[in-house]
């Protein structure tokens, strides 16, 4: 385990990545279609899983583990697809679990052998960073909430409006 400070900056410097990742994602559903910032959550969730996959590879940890990385990659990765065609709070859940690997099996278990400490360490904050933006931008409204300042017409809306014209 790192010592305290290096433990502090690896976390610090998770909550950074991860607070760098929502901004983006923040500005391609402001800018863009909400679709490109959830397709980019989705894509970076599934590469963080992706990523042990390599460690488990390039320190040769056997079939057995590259097959496990695999396996978790594919639970990601659902949880990824069920964030783009669903609901983004799915988006959500994976970030926000994907830590409990990380730090469960490769920080304290027996997958640290090949995983940098630095990873698992900083994908604690960077993931949980990431989960609190799903959530706060998908919160009561379904879509994200910060997409646009021009004011929501629905056909609902728009009957209304025929039906009490303006005096």
């Amino acid at each position: 385990m790192a010592t305290s400070s290096l433990l502090i900056n690896y976390l610090l410097g998770g909550a950074l990545n991860g607070a760098i990742l929502a901004l983006v994602a923040f500005l391609l559903s402001r800018y863009w279609r909400d679709i490109a910032s959830r397709a980019l959550l989705a894509v970076v969730l599934v590469a963080a899983g992706g990523f042990y996959v390599g460690f488990a590879v390039t320190a040769g940890a056997g079939t057995g583990w590259v097959t496990l990385e695999i396996a978790q990659t594919g639970v990601l990765a659902t949880f990824a697809v069920l964030g783009l065609r669903r609901s983004p709070y799915w988006l959500a859940v994976g970030w926000a679990l994907h830590p409990f690997w990380d730090i469960l099996l490769h920080l304290w278990g027996p997958g640290h052998s090949f995983a940098p400490e630095a990873y698992a360490v900083s994908c604690l904050t960077y993931d949980w960073a990431v989960a609190l933006y799903v959530l706060m931008a998908y919160t009561t409204t379904g879509t994200t909430r910060f997409r646009s300042r021009r004011p929501v017409t629905t056909p609902a809306h728009q009957g209304h409006l025929q039906r009490h014209p303006a005096q």
